[in-house]
């Protein structure tokens, strides 16, 4: 079988790139080389990950930013000669951010770092308001006397950190035993908090929205990331009121105004839209139709939306700019698979898989004939660790796949085999429900849950490119490898599981949760 022309170039050639002295090939398989060429000598990760980054941006569900990136995408597949198409599932609430500009104006005058959460109502103006902290009450008859006081004012719910410094730099620099006091004393003064908020009588849900009824200014909070200058923003629940973030370090520094009677007041001009409380909502779906099990499917997988507090680099750019590079490369280096190849860009996984989950829901037949599905979603490390998700006969598959691919690319791939059945962590986990075969390709942290993860700091910066670079090149010879055999996958199942410590009972195979079509349906708006 002629599989390309690329088969005649050189070995000199095709080993040419990043690391290639130390590369050990146990394959001769010329597709496979030359992946190994395009992807280290002509990667186009970077041209990919700039303007969906940087000019774009964050992609929250049901933005005017997702429908641009949606568009960028379908018209980058265009380029390569891939059918992509936009796959309506449902709607969402529909929000644009605009500018968010805070400042301290009283006692002294400084600009603070803030933000709205997402879908936050914005202030039509700047409002100017003092700022009060929610204070002690003995219960939620107290809490209810007290709201009309908070009436025009600035309310902060959030814990105030006494130290925004992270704790391994306590511990590498602290007295020992000053670091224990003082870590005993922040946990006191949490619970102590906790207590606080506890005593109103409102589930956290209902918190902001009972506020709001009471007709304050705005909601302040704070939700640090436990690393130097970076917080994680994720969404209001408010419809009139604005509710911001503010850093870490401005929290304390307003709380403690607020705490030691000098009556902070703060200016803040926020502005955003609500575009309509059900825009349609839809996956990007790329896909090359095989020549010879055309009804047989390979997927890749990664979602496309984002939290909107940064840019959405680590969380999923690089997953999706992974997904794209791999299926370039095949578009040029291997054009005619034998069976469909199938990519996901998925929107909604933020608010619950919503938009993996509805596919799967909606194309039995792909599920049905999946052989092997990839998804890549937890920052810029490369690839370190594979779950088998509780399919007990494909370990075998993966350790041959791998095994023929050079060390650049495996760097000591540990394949967990059974592994467990992913309940919900990511996209994969709305096919592995089905028992079909989806596995999530694990990375190297790089501080992924500190620093990046749903944060304000997840930038185009914090991109690892050797790192993504090494992903995309698995992923494609992965795809490659995995066309090349005869049969799908097997799905056998673990029966036996062991028992979760925290409910005291044996695991179990996960059921496929409806998606949530309109965020109507959603717990998490």
């Amino acid at each position: 079988m002629k599989r390309t022309a690329l088969a005649v170039l050189s070995v000199g050639a095709l080993l040419a790139g990043p690391a290639a002295a130390q590369q050990e090939w146990t394959s001769n398989d010329p597709v496979l080389r030359a992946i190994w060429q395009e992807g280290t000598q002509n990667s186009q990760l970077e041209r990919l990950a700039q303007p969906l980054l940087d000019s774009i941006g964050p992609r929250l569900t049901g933005s005017p930013e997702m429908d641009a990136a949606q568009r960028w995408a379908i018209a980058q597949y265009a380029q390569w000669g891939i059918t992509a198409r936009s796959e309506r599932y449902g709607t969402w609430r529909g929000w644009q951010r605009g500018h968010t500009h805070v400042d301290l104006m009283t006692p002294r005058v400084r600009s603070l770092e803030g933000m709205m959460l997402a879908w936050s109502p914005g202030t039509n103006g700047p409002v100017s308001a003092e700022a009060v902290m929610l204070p002690q009450m003995a219960d939620s008859a107290a809490f209810k006397a007290w709201l009309p006081s908070a009436r025009g004012k600035f309310v902060m719910i959030s814990f105030p950190q006494p130290t925004c410094r992270p704790d391994e730099n306590w511990q590498r620099w602290a007295v020992a035993a000053d670091w224990e006091r003082f870590r005993a004393e922040r946990t006191a003064a949490q619970n102590a908090w906790n207590q606080r908020v506890s005593a109103t009588g409102l589930a956290a849900r209902d918190f902001q929205l009972r506020l709001e009824a009471a007709g304050v200014a705005g909601i302040v909070t704070n939700l640090w990331s436990q690393g130097w200058g970076v917080d994680k923003i994720f969404n209001a629940r408010t419809r009139q009121v604005p509710v911001i973030s503010l850093s870490c370090e401005d929290y304390g520094l307003v709380a403690r105004l607020a705490t030691n009677g000098d009556a902070p007041r703060l200016r803040l001009d926020a502005q955003s839209q609500f575009t309509g409380e059900a825009v349609p909502v839809s996956n990007v779906i790329a896909q090359v139709r095989g020549r010879r099990k055309p009804n047989e499917y390979i997927m890749l997988s990664a979602h496309f939306d984002s939290w909107d507090g940064s840019s959405g680099a680590t969380d999923n750019g690089t997953g999706t700019v992974v997904m794209m590079e791999a299926m370039r490369i095949l578009s040029k280096v291997y054009p005619r698979p034998n069976r469909s190849i199938v990519v996901g860009h998925w929107s909604g996984e933020e608010q619950g898989l919503n938009g993996s989950r509805a596919f799967a829901a909606d194309h039995p037949e792909i599920v049905s004939g999946l052989h092997v599905l990839f998804n890549q979603d937890n920052g810029t490390g490369r690839i370190r660790n594979i779950s088998m998700q509780g399919l007990t006969g494909t370990a075998p598959y993966f350790r041959r796949w791998l095994g023929a691919m050079p060390s650049f690319v495996t760097d000591s791939v540990q394949i967990d085999d059974p592994g467990m059945p992913s309940g919900g962590g990511s996209d994969n986990a709305a096919f592995v429900c089905y028992g079909a075969p989806a596995f999530g390709l694990g990375s190297l942290s790089w501080d992924y849950g500190t620093y990046t993860w749903h944060t304000n700091r997840d930038t185009y910066d914090k991109i690892s490119w050797d790192d993504v670079r090494r992903n995309a090149l698995m992923v494609a010879m992965l795809i490659y490898q995995a066309d090349q055999e005869a049969n799908i996958l097997p799905r056998d199942r673990r029966t036996e599981f062991p028992v979760n410590q925290q409910t005291g009972q044996p695991g179990s195979w996960p059921a496929c949760a409806a998606p949530a079509r309109s965020a109507a349906e959603s717990p998490r708006m």
